[in-house]
C-alpha cells in the first residue's frame, strides 16, 4: 500500500472519470472470500456517495490527483477553440463525447463543453445534448473549484466567459 499512499492521502482531491471530484477519505482493508483487498475510500460530495475503490485497480479506472493551475488554463484556453461539430450521426458523436468525459482530464472535458456549447442566438440542443452538455459542465467547474480554490458560481463564469469567447 506504500506506492498509492504516496500518491494519495487522506484529505487528497480525486478526479474519478466516471464520477468527477471526489475526497479521498480513508483507507480500508477487508476480507472477501478469505483474501484481503486494500481499499482507497472516495467520498464524492456532489452524489452524496461514497466508493471503496480497490487499490490494485486504480489505475485501471483512471483515478487521478486533480489538475494543477496549469493544466486548468491549458483546458480553459481549449473552451476557447472553435467548436468542432462533425456531420456524422448523433449515436456516434455521443458515444465520443462520453469516451472524452470518462477519460477525465481537464482539456477533453473542456472540448466536449465546447463542441456543445450553444450562443444565445444558436439553434436549440437536443435533451441528450443538454445532459452530456451539463455533466461535463459540472465536472469540469467542480475540478476548477478544487483547484483554484474559488466558488462554484465563478467558477462556472469564467467557464461561460471563456465559452462566450467563440462568439
Amino acid at each position: 500500500m506504500d506506492k498509492v499512499e504516496e500518491k494519495f492521502k487522506v484529505g487528497d482531491w480525486l478526479i474519478y472519470p466516471k464520477h468527477g471530484l471526489g475526497k479521498a477519505i480513508d483507507y480500508e482493508v477487508q476480507t472477501i472470500l478469505k483474501s484481503k483487498i486494500e481499499f482507497l475510500v472516495v467520498f464524492f460530495e456532489q452524489e452524496r456517495m461514497t466508493l471503496r475503490i480497490p487499490i490494485d485497480k486504480l489505475n485501471e479506472l483512471g483515478l487521478r490527483a486533480i489538475s494543477d493551475k496549469e493544466e486548468m488554463k491549458n483546458a480553459l484556453n481549449a473552451l476557447k477553440g472553435k467548436a468542432r461539430i462533425r456531420k456524422t450521426m448523433w449515436a456516434k458523436r455521443e458515444k465520443d463525447y462520453k469516451d472524452k468525459l470518462n477519460k477525465g482530464d481537464p482539456t477533453s472535458v473542456a472540448e466536449v463543453l465546447r463542441d456543445l456549447f450553444r450562443g444565445e442566438g444558436d439553434p436549440e440542443q437536443s435533451y441528450s445534448e443538454r445532459q452530456l452538455y451539463e455533466m461535463a459542465l459540472d465536472r469540469f467547474v467542480r475540478e476548477m473549484v478544487a483547484v483554484h480554490d474559488i466558488a462554484i458560481e465563478d467558477a462556472i463564469k469564467k467557464t461561460e466567459e471563456n465559452l462566450k469567447a467563440n462568439i
